[in-house]
């Protein structure tokens, strides 16, 4: 049996494997993940028809998709405003990364938190609902209306108080109430050791393995065998046929580090 990697799925709540035909291999904190990739990285089509080419697709590339797979599958995003029919009812939220970091976005009412865990909000909150170009609408006035802010909760409610104060988008979506949602204990983010680098590509032959840390939308945080904190982008993995690693088998994929903070202190003389 193939293990055709799909990336990374959160549709139950919590971080899964998806491979190619449906299965979803489920991740829990702590665990030990070690696998090599075989072969080439093949594209694996869009909006669940397979690539008619299986085209090889360069490796650091986090879309992943040949070029007319990539044409399919935004042709029918609602990203893209190319979808403008849709009957169901869409969320409005305002989503905080880190410090300076803060977007607002749509996203379906059917799928809940999933959009948001899967994109990595550390926290964020419901704006309003209504139907799909209503929110469209609503996103893009905010979007050229906030100016960026930085610090979880308290930066996302003050973007709703500034997004409350924009003028025009209340009388076609239905606004919601303030409610901070924190995702950092799902994403096991508290206590992470500092970062050390992170995978720029898998290669034929070339093995991942470590103990699951943390997972934060695509990313995967692993404590790699030679003590460094490793983060992977399972978007990374797409494309490529995977299989177990050997217990006794080290990191050998590439690996970009990650430069030092630098540390600012107080002048104590002139020179």
């Amino acid at each position: 049996m193939e293990w055709w990697s799909r990336g990374i799925d959160w549709a139950g709540g919590a971080p899964g494997l998806r491979w190619r035909g449906g299965r979803v291999s489920t991740l829990a904190y702590g665990q030990r993940l070690a696998f090599r990739a075989v072969g080439v990285r093949r594209c694996p089509g869009a909006r669940g028809n397979p690539c008619p080419l299986e085209a090889v697709v360069p490796g650091r590339s986090t879309g992943g998709r040949c070029p007319e797979c990539a044409r399919l599958d935004r042709a029918h995003s609602v990203a893209a405003d190319t979808v403008a029919d849709d009957p169901q009812p869409y969320r409005v939220y305002l989503a905080w990364f880190g410090p300076g970091m803060t977007k607002v976005g749509i996203t379906a009412e059917a799928r809940g938190e999933t959009r948001l865990l899967e994109q990595g909000a550390v926290a964020f909150s419901w704006l309003g609902r209504g139907p799909l170009m209503a929110a469209r609408r609503t996103e893009e006035v905010l979007r050229h209306a906030l100016p960026p802010a930085g610090e979880r909760a308290r930066e996302v409610e003050e973007l709703y108080r500034r997004a409350r104060a924009v003028g025009g988008w209340t009388e076609t979506l239905e606004p919601l109430e303030f409610a901070a949602r924190d995702h950092a204990g799902v994403f096991r983010l508290d206590g992470l050791p500092r970062l050390d680098g992170t995978v720029a590509e898998l290669v034929g032959g070339g093995v991942v393995t470590g103990r699951l840390l943390a997972a934060a939308g695509p990313d995967l945080h692993l404590l790699a065998p030679d003590g460094r904190c490793l983060a992977l982008d399972t978007r990374l993995m797409r494309g490529w046929i995977l299989e177990a690693a050997g217990e006794g088998e080290g990191f050998s994929v590439p690996v970009v580090p990650v430069a030092a903070p630098v540390v600012e202190s107080a002048q104590e003389g002139l020179f």
